[in-house]
């Protein structure tokens, strides 16, 4: 059943994020659920699901956007654009507050934020957040967003044997926060090998390698359990459990699962 619907006429979405709801709290108190989403003019949108309305509109970005998330306590908006450019911009005021040009020249593929864990990562705030881009570079950040700070911890680049021309052909770059291993990511992209890294943030080194039977098309960690699930250009979704153990593999799906 089509509960409610919004229409942005003459612009695609190209990237949505729910508002998480306030720690501790369910449901949620102010009983309102809202969405952001990105679109292809470089605006953000967002949208009030209870009240069926758009509550705010920005233009941080000049180009298309490709990845859009929401700070961990829903009062920041993290967004990337097809120009590698990445802004931090406040839903309450509509004002854009950062503006990072580190992955400058090579599209957003992903953005996420965690809690930040057990402060012994040398930086202060509470919240780590990264940024992947294309060409097989994360990024990886510590904020205060109350005391204005945004502080570089770890800058990953992944290699890759010379590709076919054009980006756009090949597989994408993603990464996202491990949780059920503190200070962990993982990432999956075209490199050398078909493979998913697990790479530890304390000891800057990649701790360990699960072999992939083609490479990831997308990447999802469930926060119940150690099980990835990872869509595959040939039709394919594959349940991982971690750090070891004998993949399900679902067929099905008539395209590459995004």
């Amino acid at each position: 059943e089509l509960v409610v619907q919004f229409q942005v006429l003459n612009q695609s979405c190209q990237c949505l994020a729910w508002k998480p709801r306030p720690a501790g709290l369910w449901p949620c108190p102010d009983k309102s659920q809202h969405v952001v989403a990105g679109y292809s003019d470089g605006t953000v949108r967002v949208f009030s699901v209870s009240r069926t309305e758009m509550e705010l509109k920005m233009h941080p970005h000049a180009a298309a956007l490709t990845a859009i998330a929401y700070s961990t306590d829903g009062e920041m908006i993290l967004s990337g654009g097809r120009d590698g450019i990445v802004a931090v911009s406040s839903p309450r005021t509509g004002m854009t507050i950062h503006v990072l040009a580190d992955h400058k020249g090579s599209p957003i593929t992903a953005l996420q934020c965690t809690r930040k864990q057990y402060h012994d990562f040398g930086v202060e705030g509470g919240e780590l957040w990264l940024a992947t881009s294309s060409d097989r570079r994360v990024s990886v950040w510590g904020s205060d967003w109350l005391q204005d700070k945004c502080e570089l911890l770890d800058w990953l680049s992944f290699p890759a044997p010379a590709g076919p021309e054009g980006l756009d052909s090949l597989p994408p770059s993603l990464a996202a926060f491990c949780p059920w291993e503190h200070g962990v990511l993982v990432y999956v992209g075209f490199g050398m090998q078909k493979e998913a890294l697990f790479y530890s943030l304390r000891k800057k080194q990649v701790l360990r390698k699960i072999s992939l039977p083609a490479f990831a098309t997308s990447l999802s960690l469930s926060p119940a359990a150690p099980f990835m699930a990872i869509g595959f250009g040939d039709r394919l979704l594959r349940l991982q459990p971690c750090p070891a153990g004998e993949p399900q593999d679902y067929a099905g799906h008539d395209d590459t699962v995004h």
